[in-house]
């Protein structure tokens, strides 16, 4: 592994150490000596590579938001019709949901973030906006904005409940959301 200025990963092993971080004890417990040990690289790197705390954790959770958009990108770019766009939305929320408690725990310390500041609540606005684009490639604008918030909505209440519902009435919730009434 290179070292010093010349080692091209070390931002990124900065930037994944802060995330582990923060899924492990919250931005709350996040300082440059104990992200610079996670990440295995001499303290002075967190000054170099960031201006502050604020650039650490804006640019950790951009990577995050990065993250959760893909997974959208991967459900929803193979979608060819309405009935498989919804079923491709059934399965991010399994996803999403079933995944790893990392995810959540960092979703949320994001969502707290951005509930106390707004520099964080751009981000996580810019991040919903992206989500919903890809839901409009398959949805009306109204449906993408009300299925992005089911989404959020049962992802959480499936990973959090002792005994969360079954595909069968995630199925049943976004069919209902995405049906026109009439």
């Amino acid at each position: 592994m290179a070292t010093g200025r010349t080692d091209p990963r070390r931002r990124e092993r900065i930037l994944a150490a802060t995330l582990d971080h923060i899924a492990d004890e919250g931005v709350t417990g996040v300082s440059h000596r104990k992200v610079a040990a996670r990440a295995g690289v001499p303290l002075g790197s967190m000054t170099y590579h960031f201006t502050g705390m604020d650039e650490l954790l804006r640019e950790a959770f951009t990577r995050f938001a990065d993250h959760g958009v893909a997974l959208f990108e991967r459900h929803l770019d193979a979608a060819d019709s309405p009935e498989r766009a919804r079923e491709a939305v059934t399965d991010l929320i399994h996803e999403l949901s079933d995944g790893p408690q990392r995810d959540l725990v960092l979703t949320h310390e994001l969502y707290t973030l951005a509930a106390r500041r707004p520099e964080y609540r751009e981000l996580t606005r810019r991040w919903m906006g992206r989500s919903r684009q890809l839901l409009e490639r398959h949805f009306d604008a109204e449906t993408a904005r009300q299925l992005d918030a089911l989404i959020e909505g049962l992802a959480l209440h499936r990973a959090l409940d002792t005994a969360p519902h079954d595909r069968r009435l995630t199925r049943e919730a976004v069919r209902r959301v995405t049906t026109p009434a009439g």
